[in-house]
C-alpha cells in the first residue's frame, strides 16, 4: 500500500502501533477525519490516508494488517481463465508491474475437440462464427453479381474443407499471438486446469495429470462458459456443439439446429448459405432476452430464405440409425399435445444456451457465493465477490452482457483498480450488440418488451422505418425487409433507450448509434443528424409507430 509522500514543511504523527507491517507513523496535516475498523479508532488529518486505508478495507488488506499476518504469495495476481477478459486483466496487470499468472485449460468436449489460447470468442465464437458468416455472404454476392454483369460458370460449388482449413489457419495465429503478447509481458502462462484448495491457493494439474500448487495476493475468476447439453439418450453420443462446428473434420450435410438461441439462428443461417438443407427446432420463441419485434423478423427472413424451423417441439432422444455413414434419427414431441415426430439428419447441432464454468474449480473451498440456478457468480459494480481477493469478470457475471467486449473492458478497468489508483468502472449500460443471422440484427439499449415493462407503454414513443439498400435494388431482393426502430422515452426529453437494426453491415452501422446513445442522443438530435447518402445506416424518416 503506497501512502502520500512527505512534502510539507511541519506535520503532526499519529502512532499507529496495530500496524506492525503497514507503518508506524502517519504523516499529517489537517485533522478532519476519524474512522473505526476492527474496534479500533484511527484519527487521521489526511483524506488522502483515510482514502487509501478504505480501499485496503475493501480489498481486503487491512483485515490482514490488522491481524499481523505477513504472507508472502506467489504472485500478486492469479487469473483463472485465457479468454479475452482473462487476457485483457493479466496484461494490464503486469503493465502496472504486478507479478501475474494465467492459467488455462479447455476440456474437449465429449467428441473430443480442443483448441489453443483466447477463449471461447477467438477459437470456437465471434472469429470463427463470423468468418463463416462472411462465407455465406460470399455465395449471396455471387448470386448478385450476374446482375451486375459478372458472368462466370454455373457449376460454383462451396468446399467446407478449405473453408474450415483457412478459418483455423488464421485462429492458430491468434492463439500464437497471445502467447507471445503474455511472454512479451512477462505473465506466466501455464495451461492447467485450476482448482482452488484454500481461500489463497490454488491446484493446477495439467493433460498428463501433473499437480502444481500456487498461491496468490488476488484471484480474477475468468472461466467463461460452456454449450449446455439436453440430457436426453444419444445428446452427448451423437450430438455436436459450436465448440465442434468450427473445427469438423467433414461438412455437415443435412443439419438439425436444436435450440432458439443467437448460436443457434447465426449457426444455422450459415450453413444454409452454405447450401446444407437447414432445419432448426425450436421450443419455444427466438431469441429470449432480444427484442421480439425483431427476433420474429430475422426468423422469417431465414424462413423466407430456405431455412426450416419446426416450432413449439423438443427432442427426447437421439439415435444412430444402421448403416455407413449412420444417420441420426431424431424424436421429438410436442410442448402443447402429445404429438411426436421423427426425422433424419446427417448431423444434430445443439445450441440450446451455456453454462457458467465455475462449479469444479473449487469455489466452495473460498466461499464465493454462486447462483446454484445457473452457476453464475453475483459481483458489486467493481467486479469483487463476497470474498474480498476475489474477482470475476466476462461470462460468468449474474446479470451482466455475455459479450467478448465487455469482458476485455471490464478486466483492463479491474487491474488498473486494484494497481494503478484508477476509479473507472465498467459500464453495463447501452452496450451494442449484434446478431449475425443472415440478415444481421443490431441492437443497443433496451427491448420494446423491457422498456414498457420499466417506462409504461404510455411513456414510450416508437419510431421506425422499413428501407431498402441501394445494393438490393440492381438484383432486385428482400425490398421491405430491413428494418430500424428506436424507443424514446417521453418522460425524458424523448431520450433514445433503444435502437434495433435488421440489415446488411449491423454491427458497423449499430456502432455508431450506440455511441450516441452513450452521449444521451434525442429524437431530436438524431432528426438533426445529416446522413451520408447513400448507407443504410442514414435512415432518417422515422414514422411514429402505434403500438397493438
Amino acid at each position: 500500500m503506497t501512502l502520500p509522500s512527505v512534502t510539507e514543511a511541519s506535520f503532526v504523527f499519529i502512532v499507529v502501533d496495530v500496524f506492525p507491517n503497514f507503518c508506524t507513523l502517519l504523516p499529517c496535516s489537517v485533522m478532519d477525519e476519524s474512522q473505526c475498523w476492527a474496534g479500533t479508532c484511527f484519527f487521521f488529518y489526511s483524506s488522502c490516508i483515510h482514502s487509501c486505508l478504505f480501499q485496503a478495507h475493501k480489498d481486503g488488506s487491512l483485515q490482514q494488517l490488522l491481524s499481523g499476518e505477513n504472507e508472502s504469495y506467489d504472485y500478486d495476481l492469479i487469473v483463472i481463465g485465457g479468454g479475452s477478459g482473462g487476457l485483457a486483466c493479466s496484461k494490464e496487470a503486469a503493465n502496472l508491474g504486478k507479478k501475474v499468472m494465467v492459467l488455462d485449460y479447455v476440456v474437449p468436449t465429449p467428441k473430443g475437440t480442443s483448441w489453443g489460447l483466447g477463449g471461447t470468442c477467438v477459437n470456437v465464437g465471434c472469429i470463427p462464427k463470423k468468418l463463416m458468416h462472411q462465407t455465406a455472404m460470399l455465395g449471396t454476392a455471387m448470386q448478385d453479381a450476374r446482375k451486375f454483369g459478372w458472368e462466370f460458370d454455373e457449376t460454383v460449388k462451396h468446399n467446407w474443407d478449405t473453408m474450415k482449413t483457412a478459418v483455423n489457419n488464421y485462429i492458430g495465429s491468434l492463439n500464437w499471438g497471445y502467447r507471445v503478447a503474455l511472454r512479451d509481458k512477462n505473465v506466466n502462462y501455464v495451461n492447467a486446469y485450476a482448482e482452488f484448495i484454500e481461500p489463497h491457493k490454488i491446484k493446477a494439474t495439467n493433460k498428463r495429470g501433473k499437480e502444481t500448487f500456487y498461491t496468490a495476493a488476488k484471484f480474477v475468476l475468468a472461466t467463461g462458459e460452456r454449450p449446455r447439453y439436453l440430457g436426453i439418450p444419444g445428446d452427448k453420443e451423437y450430438c455436436i456443439t459450436s465448440d465442434d462446428l468450427f473445427s469438423l473434420s467433414y461438412c455437415p450435410g443435412k443439419t438439425l439446429v436444436i435450440g432458439a438461441s443467437y448460436v443457434a439462428l447465426e449457426c444455422g443461417g450459415f450453413l444454409a448459405g452454405l447450401g446444407l438443407d437447414v432445419t432448426i427446432m425450436v421450443r419455444s420463441i427466438l431469441l429470449r432476452g432480444f427484442d421480439q419485434d425483431m427476433a420474429n423478423r430475422a426468423g422469417e427472413y431465414m424462413e423466407e430464405h430456405g431455412v426450416k424451423f419446426i416450432r413449439k417441439y423438443v427432442p427426447v432422444k437421439v439415435e444412430l440409425e444402421a448403416g455407413t455413414p449412420g444417420r441420426l434419427k431424431v424424436t421429438a414431441k410436442s410442448t402443447e399435445t402429445d404429438d411426436v415426430i421423427e426425422g433424419e439428419y446427417n448431423t444434430v447441432l445443439i445450441a440450446v444456451g451455456r453454462d457458467a464454468c465455475t462449479d469444479k474449480i473449487g469455489l466452495d473451498k473460498t466461499g464465493v457465493k454462486v447462483n446454484p440456478k445457473n452457476g453464475k457468480i453475483p459481483v458489486n459494480d467493481e467486479e469483487q465477490t463476497n470474498i474480498p481477493h476475489i474477482y470475476a469478470i466476462g461470462d460468468i457475471l449474474e446479470g451482466k452482457w455475455e459479450l467478448t467486449p465487455v469482458a476485455i473492458q471490464a478486466g483492463k478497468l479491474l487491474a488498473r483498480r486494484l494497481y494503478g489508483g484508477s476509479t473507472v468502472k465498467c459500464d453495463y449500460i447501452n452496450v451494442p450488440t449484434t446478431v449475425f443471422t443472415p440478415m444481421e440484427y443490431g441492437s443497443c439499449g433496451l427491448s420494446e418488451e423491457r422498456a414498457i415493462e420499466l417506462y409504461g407503454q404510455d411513456n414510450i414513443e416508437i419510431y421506425h422505418s422499413l428501407f431498402w439498400p441501394l445494393e438490393y435494388t440492381v438484383p432486385g431482393r428482400d425490398n421491405n425487409r430491413c428494418y430500424a426502430k428506436i424507443l424514446c422515452n417521453k418522460l425524458d426529453n424523448d431520450r433514445v433507450i433503444g435502437f434495433h437494426y435488421l440489415g446488411p453491415n449491423a454491427g458497423e452501422v449499430t456502432q455508431g448509434f450506440g455511441a450516441a446513445m452513450k452521449c444521451g442522443a434525442t429524437k431530436e438530435q438524431l432528426d438533426g443528424t445529416i446522413g451520408i447518402h447513400p448507407t443504410c445506416a442514414e435512415v432518417t424518416e422515422w414514422k411514429t409507430c402505434v403500438l397493438a
